[in-house]
C-alpha cells in the first residue's frame, strides 16, 4: 500500500496497522513532505539536536519506528542525501522522542 503519510500527515495510521496485521508492506510516498507540506514545527528540530541527527533523519526514523511493515524511500539526488536518509535506520528514538512527536 502506498498513500501519502508523514510525520506531520498521520491521517492513515489505522491503514498501517492493518498493513502490519496482514503483512502487507506499506510505503508512504512524500516521507519527508514532499516539498509541499513543512514536517517540521520545532519538535523534530529539538529531538534531532538530541541525537546529534537532521530533521529529515529524525521524520524517517519515526516512520521507521512506527510499523515493521513500513518502507519509506525518500528520494534523492545526492549522494550525501543518500547517505543521510539511509543513516536514519540506525537512530533509535526514545520513548521522551515519541512523547514530544505525539
Amino acid at each position: 500500500v502506498q498513500n501519502n503519510f508523514h510525520v506531520a500527515l498521520r491521517n492513515d495510521v489505522a491503514l498501517l496497522n492493518i498493513c502490519e496485521e496482514a503483512g502487507i508492506a506499506f510505503s508512504p510516498f512524500f516521507p519527508l513532505g514532499g516539498g509541499t507540506t513543512a514536517i517540521d514545527d520545532g519538535r523534530l528540530a529539538k529531538i534531532a539536536a538530541r541525537h546529534g541527527a537532521t530533521v529529515n533523519q529524525i521524520a524517517l526514523a519515526w516512520l521507521l519506528a512506527l510499523s515493521p511493515a513500513m518502507i519509506a524511500i525518500p528520494g534523492t539526488g545526492s549522494i550525501a542525501h543518500l547517505e543521510e536518509n539511509t543513516a536514519a535506520g540506525d537512530i533509535t528514538l526514545t520513548e521522551e522522542d515519541f512523547i514530544d512527536l505525539a
